[in-house]
């Protein structure tokens, strides 16, 4: 019994050293393109590009199958540096994504809050907070501007405002 209990430890400490090694020398296959498209990126995660995040997007736009101008929140100037870094002719903002802004903030108005949390999954950055059948509210400070709560709110409740009001 013993003799397979050390025989097991040092097989563990053995694989281990190799995963260590292995982790050190060999490189973890980054895309220093990717990762320069996305330092450029508001990085909110809003999704209103049509792809679940940022790293996606700048993934999809090292490899050519998005345009530079899909970033609301980023606006004309993101498009501006996106198209500097890549040597591409800058285009228009693509307005029909909507038109998220970091200086907007959701406020929900508890008068007619219903409680309904279907303003709560949608937040990409958690930002509402509440729970079924209670008023919600939302952490200014968290806000990103990005408006995918409007559409969720059946009443309407959800105000974009300016940040400092």
């Amino acid at each position: 019994m013993l003799i397979g209990t050390v025989v097991l430890a040092g097989l563990a400490l053995g694989l281990c050293a190799v995963l260590v090694l292995t982790d050190r020398l060999l490189p973890a296959g980054k895309d220093p393109v990717t990762d320069r498209i996305e330092s450029l990126l508001p990085r909110i995660q809003c999704a209103q590009c049509g792809y679940a995040g940022c790293r996606p997007y700048a993934r999809a736009i090292a490899a050519g199958e998005a345009d530079i101008n899909r970033c609301p929140p980023g606006g004309e100037e993101t498009v501006r540096q996106l198209a500097e870094l890549l040597g591409r002719e800058a285009v228009a903002l693509d307005t029909t994504l909507g038109s998220a802004n970091m200086n907007r903030v959701a406020r929900i108005d508890e008068h007619n809050c219903i409680g309904c949390n279907r303003c709560v999954p949608v937040c990409p950055v958690d930002a509402i907070v509440g729970v079924q059948q209670t008023i919600h509210a939302v952490i200014a400070a968290h806000c990103t501007g990005c408006e995918l709560c409007l559409a969720h709110c059946p009443v309407d409740c959800i105000d974009l405002v300016a940040r400092d009001a």
